[in-house]
């Protein structure tokens, strides 16, 4: 007798010198993990039994194994629901602890104006609702995504970054934005783009829209403008004979102003600028082939090869006084021309063009030998002309 009451002082002073924790309900503690089965986590919680967390108790947001989730030596906050749960073991929650921590951690990014990271869960009337630490979010649809309006059931769990534009703890109300983000990220992408840029660098882009003067091209979150004379070196009426909208190109930068947000574009390839040879291919007093493409009040232009072009003024187009080039002329014609000035300099390309002095009636014609066509009037009639 005297020997069992020895060894029961002894556990009760074992038990007093050893500091264990006192618990009580309600109470949220730090734990140690020890162990990890399919539907229960082990808790070292420094009291004399320890405590268990069920699958339903460590989250909602989470139906994968719970391996996945904790490992034995995580440290993690839990709240004590009940100090014995029959068996000796202390009942534990860690979604109760950290839906009263989460709620700290909201206020903090409320506040401090940090964003928080929420899994994407259903569209309902008026919104979106997230999840957050076992919190409910709800964003408004004009603070949706962008392609949240086109094809939303792609973005169900999916977890994406939101900024807080709303809270009350009282209320459990969490309201969050998730275009404020996207907006962000755009900016800075844009900024980062535009410090990329240099006058001449070639890069690729999509064409994004046409319009009657060009085409908008992005370049990854900057858009810039091809104007209609920069798609191509031959004369064009309109963009959609050159490109499409969704179109991958490669152009040319060739003016940059970032206060204005302008970024000029060139699609046709400057290394290749087809009057560059111009005076080596023709010279004045030559007769050459053409296509008539423009009308003016003052003249027809006359496209020599793609992106060569001359006028011929009105009063070079024909011996008789005409009112306007199209009362002789039609698009698309293929006319002789001469070649009467060729002007290249820095700020000028110019051939000025005669049809009426490359005609068979015009003197000058006479002269010229088309080799297209066999020999020359004089030496057809050379003989008959000695004769007489």
């Amino acid at each position: 007798m005297e020997k069992e009451l020895t060894q029961d002082m002894s556990m009760g002073a074992m038990m007093d010198s050893y500091d264990f924790k006192k618990i009580h309900s309600g109470e949220i503690v730090r734990g140690k993990v020890i162990k990890v089965t399919k539907d229960e986590v082990f808790v070292n919680i420094n009291y004399f039994s320890d405590g268990i967390i069920t699958r339903s108790e460590v989250s909602d947001d989470f139906d994968g194994e719970l391996s996945e989730l904790l490992n034995v030596d995580d440290e993690i906050d839990v709240m004590i629901i009940s100090t014995d749960d029959g068996e000796g073991n202390v009942v534990l929650s860690k979604k109760k602890a950290d839906e009263i921590k989460v709620w700290d951690d909201i206020r903090n990014a409320f506040e401090s104006k940090a964003n928080i990271d929420v899994k994407i869960k259903e569209q309902v009337k008026g919104g979106f609702i997230a999840g957050y630490k076992g919190i409910r979010v709800f964003i408004p649809g004009s603070q949706g995504a962008f392609e949240w309006r086109d094809n939303f059931n792609e973005s169900i769990n999916t977890v994406v970054e939101v900024a807080i534009i709303e809270f009350d703890e009282d209320k459990k109300k969490v309201v969050a934005s998730r275009r404020a983000v996207e907006t962000q990220e755009r900016e800075k992408k844009k900024e980062d783009l535009w410090k990329s840029l240099t006058v001449g660098q070639k890069i690729t882009g999509k064409v994004a829209r046409l319009v009657k003067f060009g085409a908008f091209v992005d370049l990854g979150g900057v858009e810039g403008l091809i104007h209609i004379s920069d798609l191509s070196w031959k004369r064009i009426n309109d963009p959609s004979e050159v490109v499409s909208v969704g179109d991958e190109v490669e152009v040319f930068i060739q003016e940059l102003d970032q206060k204005k947000g302008r970024i000029s574009l060139a699609l046709k390839d400057v290394a290749t600028d087809p009057w560059s040879n111009v005076k080596s291919k023709y010279k004045v007093n030559d007769v050459v082939k053409g296509r008539v493409v423009k009308f003016m009040n003052f003249g027809a232009f006359v496209e020599l090869e793609p992106g060569v072009e001359g006028l011929v003024h009105i009063g070079e187009i024909s011996e008789d006084n005409i009112a306007k080039p199209s009362d002789v002329l039609k698009i698309n014609d293929m006319v002789k021309v001469k070649v009467l000035d060729i002007v290249i300099d820095e700020n000028n390309h110019k051939i000025s063009l005669s049809i009426k002095e490359a005609t068979e009636r015009s003197k000058e014609y006479l002269q010229y030998n088309d080799s297209e066509e066999g020999a020359s009037l004089g030496e057809l009639f050379g003989d008959l002309f000695k004769k007489l």
